[in-house]
């Protein structure tokens, strides 16, 4: 069995064959598949999916690109659910930042409290974290430092070092991004993530690995990203595959 930690079952683009999609990946051996929250209207989807197919979990919270639709006492509402493993994708993404110095900081502050607020829902729940990082890592760390007890996942993994530090109680998520021609960062950084601490995960239906990019991403494209670890680590896919799916079990507690 292999789990696709981060696939986003919910988004519009899979509305229409669903039922199709989840059957392709069975059919290369990925047979679980676990759906983040990212905008609260899609949370009651999410949930439905996760009733209606035994192979699919979701996890309950807000993208910092969503924070319009934040709302603790919803996301804290559905982590007493059994489908539901995990708070997030939650995070910090100073990517799309915009307008002068001042409205810049009050984004920066409002990202940080959503996250924190998150975290101590996880810590709550007894559940671990799905991490959204981008171009923010020092101010992760930083408020990760405040919360030793947190766990989870680096979500698409972004290779900044400084992430390394929380190894001990993080994973680290790779996914279609090791195949692009422009990830030499994250190639030269993987060897120094202990395979124990990796899992596969595809953000379908967003970044599809190379030769797929343009194309709509699905869970069927995991395997691709397993040559792509074979490759650069220099160890046989059947021992990754085997290790990341112990390491998903254990993450998530699935």
């Amino acid at each position: 069995m292999i789990t696709d930690t981060h696939c986003h079952l919910d988004a519009q683009s899979f509305k229409d064959d669903l039922p199709e999609v989840l059957q392709n990946a069975k059919n290369v051996g990925v047979k679980r598949f676990l759906i983040p929250g990212a905008d609260l209207k899609d949370l009651d989807y999410a949930r439905e999916i996760a009733m209606r197919y035994p192979e699919v979990y979701f996890a309950s919270g807000v993208h910092p690109y969503h924070l319009d639709t934040y709302d603790f006492s919803k996301i804290k509402e559905a982590l007493s659910e059994d489908k539901c493993v995990a708070v997030g994708e939650c995070g910090l993404d100073y990517f799309r930042l915009e307008g002068d110095e001042e409205s810049r900081k009050r984004e920066k502050n409002l990202q940080e409290r959503c996250l924190r607020e998150q975290i101590e829902l996880s810590l709550e729940a007894d559940l671990p974290l799905i991490l959204h990082v981008r171009e923010a890592s020092a101010d992760t760390a930083r408020i990760l430092r405040d919360y030793p007890k947190a766990r989870g996942v680096f979500h698409c993994f972004n290779a900044d070092e400084i992430l390394l530090e929380f190894e001990e109680r993080f994973y680290y998520g790779i996914g279609g991004v090791l195949t692009f021609k422009n990830a030499r960062r994250l190639v030269e950084v993987l060897p120094k993530i202990a395979l124990q601490r990796i899992v596969l995960e595809t953000d379908s239906p967003y970044l599809a690995p190379h030769p797929h990019r343009g194309e709509r991403n699905e869970p069927k494209f995991i395997p691709i990203i397993v040559e792509r670890i074979a490759e650069i680590l220099q160890i046989p896919a059947q021992k990754i595959l085997e290790q990341c799916e112990k390491n998903a079990q254990e993450l998530f507690d699935l």
